[in-house]
C-alpha cells in the first residue's frame, strides 16, 4: 500500500513572522489556524483533516470558544501542518531533523551521538575545559559566556576554511547544551546572553544546511534561531537570521520569498535600538540579490545605492555586533559585482569581482572559489573564454579544499556553461585539470 502524501509545508515567510513564532510560543491555535488560513490558503477544512480534528472543534477555536490542551493534539497540529516542535514547545518532530541528528546518507554517522558526547568531543581544544568545568558550576558567570562567544568565533572561522559539515555535531550538541542550561531560572543578564549564544549556534546550524543545500533543516533551524531572539527581543539579530533566510531563497529561486524575508528584515531593523549602518548596508545588498533574482533593474541598483550610502556613514566607534563585523569594503564590492552579474551586466560585475578577489584573505576557502566561480562565469558571459577557464581553473584548489555543496553547485553550472566551447583549447584544458582534481564529479554528476 503506498504512503500517504507527506502534508506541504508551511512558507517560510510565515513561519519566519513574528507574529506566528509569538502565537506558536503561546499556543494560541486560534491565531495560528487564521494566519495559516491567511498567509498559506490552508482552509479550516483542511486543518482539520490534516490534524485527525472535527471541522467544528477547528471553527470553535478559531472563534475562540475552544482552546486545544492535550498534548497528542498539540503534536497532531505539529505534524498535521509542518510547524516545526520547538515552535510549540515540542521536542524535535520526527518529519524533521531528529534531536539525536541521525545519520542519513549525506550526514557523518556520528551526529547520532548524544548531545553529551558531541560536546566533549567536538568543540574547539583551548576552550573545551573553560566551558566544561564553567558549566558544571550550580552559578553561571560572565566567562561561560565568553567562552561559549570564543568557541562560536571559532566555528565561523573554521566554516570559512573547511566548511561546516564536520563542525555540525559540535554546534547541534553545543546548542542542545546551553538550550538545556535556559530551562533553569537565571538572573536576567545570564538568561539573555545565554538566548543570544543559543540564538546564534541555531543560526550557524542553519547556515550549515543551508550551504549543504539541505534547504528544509536549514529552514528549521533558522526558524529556532528567529525564536530565541525574539525572546530577547534582539531585533538586529532577528534581521541577520530573517536576511539568512532571504539569501536561502534565492538559491531555491524563490524570489518573491527572497524579497519577503529581507523586507521583514530590514523592519525589524528599523524598529530595533541602535542598529548600525553596516547592518543596514548588509540588508540593502541581500535586498539587492532579491531584486537582481526578479530581473528588476531598477530596484536594484537603487538597493545597490542605499548599501553603498549606509556603508560609507560607518564610523570606527560604531557599537556592530560581531555577527556583521565579515561585511567589510571587499564583501560589499564582491556582492555588488555578484548582483550585477545576476542582472547579466557583466560589464559592471567583471571589475568589482575581480578588485574583491584580490583583497580576499587566502584562508576563506569558500569565499574565495565561490567568487572565483562567479567571476568566471561573467567572464564567460562577456566572451571571454580563455580568461573565464583560468579564473575557473585557479577556483578548484580553493573548492576542494573546502565541503561546501553550494560551491560545488557554482562548478556544476560553469561547467554546463561550458558545453557550447567543449572542443576550444581552453575548455579542453579546464576540464583536463577538472578531471584530475574531481575525477568521480566529472564522471558523474557534473555530466549536464
Amino acid at each position: 500500500m503506498p504512503e500517504p502524501p507527506r502534508p506541504k509545508e508551511l512558507p517560510a515567510r510565515l513561519l519566519a513572522d513574528p507574529l506566528m513564532i509569538e502565537a506558536c510560543g503561546a499556543r494560541d491555535f486560534g491565531r495560528i489556524f487564521q494566519l495559516v488560513k491567511a498567509r498559506a490558503g490552508v482552509y479550516p477544512s483542511m486543518i482539520a483533516r490534516r490534524c485527525d480534528l472535527t471541522p467544528s472543534r477547528v471553527g470553535e477555536v478559531i472563534a475562540g470558544h475552544r482552546q486545544l490542551l492535550h498534548m497528542d493534539v498539540i503534536e497532531r497540529i505539529s505534524d498535521g501542518l509542518r510547524i516545526p516542535g520547538h515552535m510549540l514547545g515540542l521536542a524535535r518532530r520526527s518529519w524533521e531533523t531528529p534531536q539525536s541528528l541521525a545519520a542519513t546518507s549525506r550526514e557523518p554517522a556520528g551526529e547520532s551521538a548524544p548531545a553529551v558526547e558531541l560536546l566533549t568531543a567536538g568543540l574547539p581544544g583551548a576552550d573545551v575545559d573553560s566551558i566544561l568545568a564553567l558549566a558544571a558550576e550550580r552559578e553561571l558567570g560572565p566567562s561561560t559566556l565568553d567562552a561559549l562567544h570564543s568557541s562560536i568565533a571559532d566555528y565561523w572561522r573554521r566554516d570559512d576554511t573547511h566548511g561546516g559539515e564536520t563542525l555540525r555535531p559540535a554546534v547541534v550538541g553545543q546548542l542542545r547544551y546551553v538550550v538545556d542550561l535556559l530551562k533553569e531560572q537565571r538572573p536576567a543578564p545570564m538568561r539573555d546572553g545565554l538566548h543570544s549564544i543559543a540564538a546564534e549556534l541555531a543560526r550557524l546550524t542553519g547556515w550549515t544546511y543551508f550551504d549543504a543545500r539541505q534547504y528544509n533543516q536549514a529552514r528549521a533551524y533558522f526558524t529556532e534561531a528567529l525564536g530565541l531572539a525574539k525572546a530577547i527581543e534582539d531585533r538586529q539579530f532577528m534581521a541577520n537570521v530573517l536576511a539568512c533566510m532571504s539569501l536561502q531563497a534565492t538559491y531555491q529561486d524563490k524570489p518573491g520569498d527572497a524579497l519577503a524575508l529581507v523586507t521583514a528584515a530590514q523592519d525589524q531593523a528599523r524598529t530595533a535600538i541602535g542598529t548600525t549602518s553596516r547592518v543596514l548596508a548588509m540588508l540593502a545588498i541581500r535586498e539587492a540579490f532579491a531584486h537582481a533574482v526578479l530581473g528588476n533593474h531598477s530596484a536594484t541598483h537603487s538597493a545597490i545605492s542605499q548599501a553603498h550610502t549606509h556603508f560609507g556613514r560607518i564610523n570606527a566607534d560604531d557599537p556592530d555586533p560581531a555577527w556583521v563585523a565579515y561585511f567589510d569594503e571587499p564583501k560589499l564590492i564582491v556582492d555588488t559585482g555578484i548582483a550585477h552579474g545576476r542582472l547579466g551586466e557583466g560589464t559592471l560585475a567583471e571589475p568589482l569581482i575581480a578588485d574583491a578577489l584580490c583583497r580576499e584573505h587566502r584562508s576563506n576557502h569558500r569565499g574565495r572559489a565561490f567568487h572565483s566561480f562567479w567571476l568566471a562565469r561573467t567572464q564567460l558571459q562577456r566572451g571571454k573564454l580563455d580568461e573565464a577557464c583560468h579564473t575557473a581553473m585557479g577556483a578548484l584548489a580553493p573548492a576542494v579544499a573546502v565541503s561546501s555543496r553550494r560551491v560545488a553547485g557554482h562548478l556544476r553550472e560553469f561547467y554546463e556553461q561550458l558545453e557550447p566551447f567543449r572542443r576550444e583549447p581552453a575548455a579542453v584544458a579546464f576540464e583536463s585539470r577538472l578531471r584530475e582534481v574531481l575525477p568521480r564529479q566529472v564522471s558523474g554528476s557534473l555530466r549536464p
